[in-house]
């Protein structure tokens, strides 16, 4: 079965993250090293795809594509934009990270700042982290009463369906770490000189919290998976399935978009270059 299917959350069903294995890898059979290069080749066949379908949405200039990443703290996502969407033209990507919101962004509402950043026709938009996190981290630390956030589903799912209405495919995926994995690549921050520069204590404090966020995710994922703006769910233990998954999942959308470049209005044979 494609990742596509394997990871999707089928609109209207209840997620439960807890039996989902992050460190599974679905889809691949045989040894781990036989799986790896198995994974490596699919991957590097789906970048070449990529690269000629993001030319076609290019050229054609009519639709759009927004990729939201989210996950726990280590769960990939800048590995999975350097991996899946690094080989990709720039001039027709772009990423967008959201953090803490600044003065001007509170001073508006919290999607103002991310319907500013979406893609415009022709171009892909990777959010690294997201409108999400107004029903995560705004959830467990209560920056909002409880009735705030609960309706910010319904509101989500809204601005999710004037996106696609507008010709914005989208692509929300969740990458699920295992708490095991997570004290892993937080311990190589400390011991690994290059990548000291990545820790932060609030990475620990938000650790502790690692209940509270599941509960949360799951809350989000299961009402806000939508037709129009699904879910996926990939195990990302394995940073090599992981990548092979999403650029998968990427490829697949964009196949199904099947852009098409605007037909020439002018007849070649006629024109003479001197």
């Amino acid at each position: 079965m494609h990742p596509y299917e394997l990871h999707r959350i089928e609109p209207g069903s209840a997620v439960d993250l807890s039996a989902i294995d992050p460190g599974r890898t679905p889809g691949l059979s045989g040894p781990e090293s036989q799986e790896r290069a198995a994974a490596a080749a699919l991957h590097a066949e789906n970048i070449l795809a990529m690269q000629d379908l993001q030319y076609r949405l290019w050229a054609e200039s009519q639709r759009s594509v927004l990729v939201v990443l989210q996950g726990m703290d280590t769960a990939g996502k800048d590995g999975t934009i350097r991996h899946v969407f690094g080989a990709l033209n720039p001039q027709g990507v772009r990423v967008e990270g959201f953090k803490q919101p600044t003065p001007e962004e509170l001073a508006h509402d919290y999607l103002w700042r991310v319907h500013r950043k979406t893609p415009g026709h022709g171009r892909i938009v990777v959010f690294n982290r997201s409108h999400y996190e107004d029903v995560l981290v705004v959830r467990v630390h209560g920056l909002v009463p409880e009735d705030v956030w609960r309706r910010r589903y319904e509101e989500i799912n809204a601005f999710e369906r004037l996106l696609a209405g507008s010709g914005t495919t989208i692509l929300k995926v969740f990458l699920h770490i295992s708490k095991g994995e997570q004290k892993q690549r937080l311990q190589a921050r400390l011991d690994e000189p290059d990548k000291l520069w990545k820790f932060s204590m609030g990475d620990l404090a938000e650790r502790k919290r690692w209940a509270e966020y599941q509960e949360a995710y799951t809350d989000a994922l299961s009402r806000c998976s939508t037709e129009h703006a699904p879910w996926f769910v990939v195990p990302a233990d394995s940073k090599w399935y992981r990548n092979w998954a999403i650029s998968s999942i990427v490829r697949r959308a964009l196949e199904e978009m099947d852009p098409r470049p605007p037909r020439a209005e002018i007849d070649p044979s006629k024109i003479h270059i001197e």
